[in-house]
């Protein structure tokens, strides 16, 4: 059983929601990547989505856009995500990891390279953003055959078609987008969540995950209430491009900490 399906049993089995936050490598410091994830995780986060930083991000709204862009001006590649997280599991050898990023860094590194590379790093997923299901089935296989799975988007106006589909190959969990358009675009609708999750539930068996829209711990438990998980990234990226280097990764437990002790109430 990989990372992310163990961590999906136990909080089942304790009748809690996951916690999903998501920061960019590399920003705002270069170096404080993997403290930040570390204080996110003791503070209660459940999955880890760690940023690949690309230049042309077109998933995107503008305070990720502007975190990978300063990640690029410091020189945050493919090496440099993947040191940040052996050293995360230098400290950490439990909390699942996701790169979350687009198809061309990957290739750019090399499929096979690095899917041997981020296993060896302690890599649990990969979200390519850009990679639709039907032309990934042999990357899907090469993930599994290194203990790792392969996360799928899906938005509001997937089909049933697309929704089955990657239902077939996705592991580890499925994240929905909640919203058309880029992240940290527009309005939470929890009641379209709430009509949506069943039918992809129909056809994908592994946990679903809701992001795009979550600013704080209500809209968090409002989409927990309704799906197996919270996925929380523009906020969490706004509020640590202000911090000083020394308050960056408490900043970031304190936020985490608020959005857990809401899933937990």
């Amino acid at each position: 059983m990989s990372r992310i399906a163990a961590t999906f049993a136990a909080l089942r089995a304790q009748g809690r929601k996951a916690l999903i936050p998501y920061v960019t490598s590399g920003d705002p410091y270069a170096d404080a990547t993997p403290q930040i994830m570390l204080a996110m995780a003791r503070a209660g986060a459940d999955v880890i989505e760690l940023g690949v930083p690309f230049s042309d991000p077109m998933a995107d709204g503008p305070v990720i856009q502007k975190a990978g862009e300063r990640a690029l001006a410091r020189g945050i590649g493919m090496p440099q995500v993947l040191e940040m997280v052996r050293a995360f599991r230098r400290e950490d050898d439990k909390t699942p990891v996701v790169l979350m990023g687009y198809a061309n860094p990957v290739e750019r590194y090399g499929v096979e390279r690095f899917v041997a590379d981020a296993s060896a790093a302690g890599v649990d997923g990969v979200l390519v953003v850009d990679y639709p299901p039907e032309e990934c089935e042999a990357f899907a296989a090469m993930l599994k055959g290194k203990g790792m799975d392969l996360i799928f988007l899906l938005a509001p106006t997937s089909t049933d078609e697309r929704i089955a589909h990657v239902g077939r190959i996705a592991s580890g969990y499925v994240y929905y987008v909640s919203l058309k358009g880029v992240t940290g675009a527009g309005n939470l609708d929890t009641s379209a969540v709430a009509a949506m999750i069943p039918r992809i539930k129909a056809h994908v068996k592994v946990p679903v995950g809701v992001g795009f829209g979550i600013r704080d711990a209500a809209g968090a438990k409002a989409v927990a209430a309704v799906s197996d998980a919270a996925v929380i990234g523009t906020a969490l990226v706004q509020k640590l491009e202000t911090q000083t280097r020394d308050n960056v990764a408490p900043a970031a437990a304190e936020f985490i900490s608020t959005i857990r002790r809401a899933l937990d109430s």
